[in-house]
């Protein structure tokens, strides 16, 4: 008689003979993943220069964005691009809609990070390249932006660790996605506790080297720039 335990030995061997399953939903959550962070970065980038600019109109127009994606919940959004374009005859693939869908959710977050970090470069820097004849978007593209990297570093990996978990939410809509998959599978084996177990890890796989590297890779520039001001008060004709 096989053992009631959640746990037991045979639901993993049960699970294992459905990896191949599991392992599709992974690289389908990893493409959904990928491809999602691009789009909200390009949209972050663009909608958060735009929430700084001198001129109030793409001001007000980002601030619109801004609002509308991060006051309405995924859940809704994903669930609009799936049923209600339908309706109006735009049919979206699943995966489309995951891309999509997550990618101009998270877009708004990332743009109030640009948003914050170009406001957190000195003003004085704007000041001096256009002292030097440099107009707007040549200032944010060699002075402001390259500079606000590793002040947004922090919260953009934590954005980017958030979209990742975010894409389970294709589950509702059948995406073929890591978490679609898991549940599938734990329905009808009923061996809940191995696929759910299983999905959890592999996400945990996906999001803690991202957030490690990110850690390291700010503790590296913070290293630098101690290396550099060291090198200005011990050396001063160096840096002359």
């Amino acid at each position: 008689m096989r053992s009631s335990n959640p746990f037991a030995l045979w639901r993993w061997e049960s699970l294992l003979e459905n990896s191949s399953d599991i392992g599709a939903g992974f690289i389908r959550t990893l493409q959904v993943a990928v491809l999602a962070l691009l789009l909200a970065l390009v949209i972050g980038v663009v909608v958060g220069t735009m929430s700084t600019a001198k001129s109030r109109l793409p001001r007000a127009v980002a601030r619109i964005y801004v609002e509308m994606f991060q006051n309405i919940p995924l859940v809704i959004q994903i669930f609009f691009m799936y049923n209600g374009l339908a309706m109006a005859g735009v049919v979206l693939s699943e995966f489309t809609i995951g891309v999509v869908g997550v990618g101009i959710y998270h877009g708004a977050y990332i743009a109030e990070v640009v948003r914050a970090g170009i406001l957190a470069v000195p003003k004085g820097q704007e000041e001096a390249a256009y002292s030097e004849g440099f107009n707007y978007v040549q200032t944010m593209r060699y002075v402001i932006l390259p500079q606000m990297v590793k002040i947004i570093l922090p919260p953009l990996t934590n954005q980017a660790v958030n979209l990742i978990k975010n894409t389970s939410v294709l589950a509702i809509i059948a995406g073929a996605d890591l978490m679609y998959v898991a549940d599938s599978y734990a329905s009808y084996s009923l061996n809940y506790g191995p696929a759910y177990a299983v999905a959890g890890l592999l996400y945990f796989l996906l999001c803690f080297p991202l957030a490690t590297f990110a850690r390291k890779y700010e503790q590296k520039l913070k290293d630098n720039d101690s290396v550099v001001v060291n090198v200005g008060v011990d050396f001063p004709e160096v840096m002359e």
